[in-house]
């Protein structure tokens, strides 16, 4: 349509009186079926939101779009607004659609899709203005904490519409946070999430991420890494010798202990006695030459730091020269055992003692045998003595009927 001469006046005025009137009979009858159809909007503030008009079934009926002040954008291809901002994209007998570019948070709100039908016909469009968060902050209770205490850190999101979530990841495990939200003054909002965990000496160097949702934004987050104050973790290597140490080599034992902050002091000591007059410690580094028994024992290696001190354990014991007597490995190391050495003159003795013991059973034994061999011979004989001639002694010896009931024999 186009407005020309004199009748321009006229024609902008008859425009801005039809929709009020059109309303008004709207609300006096409702509408039974619908033949326009729209859709609701959902735009980030500063981008361009699209709304559509359309009718299902063409009837050469007028369609026209209103702001939700029932203010005319555009009746059919016209645009009586002065707002340059809304832009025609499409007309048809089927379709009205037009373009808002730059929207704003005041431009949220209910659009009215109309059509000229008798009763008119409406369909609405409500814009829904997204307003991101601005970058989130995390901040801690502590730059640093020590293993074992519990830290705490705070995430906020602010200036959001609607309100964004967060959620927090610690490396690859989400942890639980307890979240606030307040609405501000020009019904924007404000999300702080506090999150507490306890923390061990793994955890240094560890990310820990604060994610905000919101669908105004993507992948929107802030990062920060832990930094966990550790006591030392202390170990003893034997740079030399290789195998077993023995008589009259050197040995040096290396302690090595990391921890943060890094150990400021490490020692040597010997449990229980001094260490050898001529042992020489050169930093982490301890040094004996020319080994021998007297040096056996365990060998304690210190370090510490303001978290607090740790200590490894290493138990020597030098071999003789020849490698007869000794085990086929050891291993020195405090709490995995120490080397245990095979006293040939107790095994001597021990033996000893059970030859001498198996050589008293056996007299006792024979002693005692020959005590009841005795005793059997005595009672077979027993009579032949008072008997009167050798008849009669050989049968009270053998059992005659007279002292029958009373022979009696024993065995062992």
């Amino acid at each position: 349509m186009a407005i020309t001469g004199n009748g321009s006046l006229a024609t902008l005025l008859l425009l801005f009186m039809i929709p009020a009137a059109l309303h008004k009979g709207a609300a006096q009858y409702p509408v039974q079926s619908q033949n326009l159809v729209t859709d609701n909007v959902e735009v980030v503030e500063g981008d361009v939101a699209v709304i559509s008009c359309r009718v299902k079934n063409n009837d050469d009926s007028v369609i026209q779009l209103l702001n939700p002040n029932r203010q005319t954008i555009y009746f059919r291809d016209v645009r009586p607004l002065k707002d340059a901002r809304f832009q025609l994209v499409n007309f048809s007998d089927n379709e009205l659609r037009v373009s808002l570019s730059n929207v704003s948070l005041s431009d949220e709100g209910r659009y009215v899709c109309q059509l000229y039908t008798d009763p008119p016909q409406e369909a609405y469009a409500d814009i829904t203005v997204l307003i991101p968060p601005g970058n989130p902050i995390i901040e801690s209770r502590e730059g640093q904490v020590i293993e074992g205490n519990e830290t705490e850190m705070t995430c906020t999101a602010m200036g959001s519409k609607p309100a964004a979530t967060i959620r927090w990841m610690k490396g690859d495990k989400e942890l639980q946070g307890i979240s606030k939200v307040e609405e501000t003054y020009d019904h924007m909002f404000t999300v702080t999430s506090q999150l507490r965990f306890i923390v061990t000496k793994e955890d240094d160097g560890v990310p820990v991420v604060c994610i905000v949702d919101h669908p105004a934004v993507k992948d929107f987050q802030a990062l920060t890494y832990l930094v966990v104050h550790y006591k030392p973790e202390v170990k003893i290597i034997v740079e030399f010798p290789d195998g077993l140490p023995r008589e009259g080599q050197n040995m040096e034992l290396s302690c090595q202990a990391k921890g943060k902050p890094h150990p400021q002091q490490i020692n040597w000591v010997k449990v229980d006695d001094d260490l050898p007059s001529h042992a020489l410690i050169t930093g982490p580094d301890l040094y004996i030459e020319n080994l021998n028994k007297t040096y056996n024992g365990t060998y304690r290696c210190f370090a510490a730091n303001s978290v607090g001190e740790s200590y490894d354990d290493y138990i020597l014991y030098v071999y003789d020269t020849t490698p007869s007597a000794e085990p086929a490995a050891h291993d020195s190391r405090a709490g995995e055992g120490a080397p245990r050495a095979v006293d040939h003159a107790v095994i001597g003795g021990v033996v000893a003692v059970v030859v001498f013991a198996m050589l008293c059973l056996l007299i006792i034994l024979g002693r005692y045998f020959a005590r009841h061999k005795g005793t059997y011979f005595t009672h077979e004989a027993k009579g032949a003595d008072d008997a009167a001639d050798a008849d009669t002694a050989i049968i009270n010896a053998e059992g005659g009927h007279n002292n029958s009931d009373e022979k009696k024999e024993y065995y062992i």
